[in-house]
């Protein structure tokens, strides 16, 4: 019986054990491979014009100019059930050490942010004008590079994907970067509705950070704009009147 036992546990059984490995190993591959090819045909135009209508995608959109070749581009819209009088003033104050941006906080603080989105509008976070900055981190500015109240607001920055630093593109050798714009734009669908269009477009170098931003960028990017717009369009369609109507007189005292 003993020997009954060797015989079946010799290299017969191994040769069996590495078969059903190389079959799984095989079954895995095949399941990825067809997870990867659902997702860059489905999912990924999906999620990269979320909401969007086709001419919302393919026209041109204000700040597409400061980076005009990208090799990143993402165009996702969502209508509002609000004037763009209310949309406007939860949108001009996003920003770190503002009112933060209105989607998943838990995880932006998980890289230690400390960013409390807020569920008002704050009237000392009103005025905003060209070349000011908002950040999205303690040391990442966006420059604010086209404004137009309750219609654009185009943000902007060059920086190092490694640090988040600011990087001049003017430098003989400004090293790794990312070129980006980050544009908001409020269109009015009638007196109480809003559409809202988000394009991002980007650059960069080097070349090899494709799959990073293929494979992480991405889903995140999209996680959270997402989140974002679905928290603007919730806190317009639920605004105050009459903060909105404070905020008015406010601007037309030059406040």
């Amino acid at each position: 019986m003993s020997q009954l036992r060797q015989r079946n546990q010799g290299p017969g059984r191994n040769t069996r054990m590495a078969k059903n490995r190389n079959v799984l190993l095989l079954a895995a591959g095949v399941a990825a491979g067809v997870g990867l090819a659902l997702y860059h045909l489905l999912v990924r135009p999906w999620q990269l014009r979320w909401g969007a209508t086709p001419p919302e995608v393919d026209g041109d959109r204000p700040g597409d100019n400061l980076v005009p070749s990208p090799m990143y581009e993402t165009t996702r819209a969502v209508t509002i059930r609000a004037s763009v009088a209310k949309v406007w003033p939860w949108l001009i104050q996003i920003g770190y050490q503002r009112g933060g941006f209105y989607s998943y906080d838990w995880l932006e603080n998980l890289a230690g942010l400390e960013i409390s989105s807020t569920g008002h509008v704050d009237p000392e976070l009103q005025r905003l004008d060209v070349g000011d900055s908002v950040l999205i981190a303690p040391e990442t500015p966006l420059t604010v590079a086209r404004l137009e109240p309750n219609q654009l607001l185009v943000l902007h920055n060059t920086m190092n994907p490694f640090n988040a630093q600011t990087v001049d593109l003017g430098e003989p050798e400004p090293g790794p970067y990312l070129n980006w714009t980050w544009a908001f734009i409020l269109r009015e669908l009638d007196k109480s509705t809003t559409r809202l269009v988000v394009r991002v477009r980007g650059s960069y170098e080097p070349r090899w950070l494709a799959p990073l931003f293929y494979a992480l960028l991405e889903p995140v990017h999209f996680l959270m704009e997402r989140k974002m717009m679905l928290g603007i369009k919730e806190r317009a369609e639920k605004g105050k009147p009459e903060l909105e109507g404070k905020i008015e007189v406010d601007r037309e005292r030059g406040l």
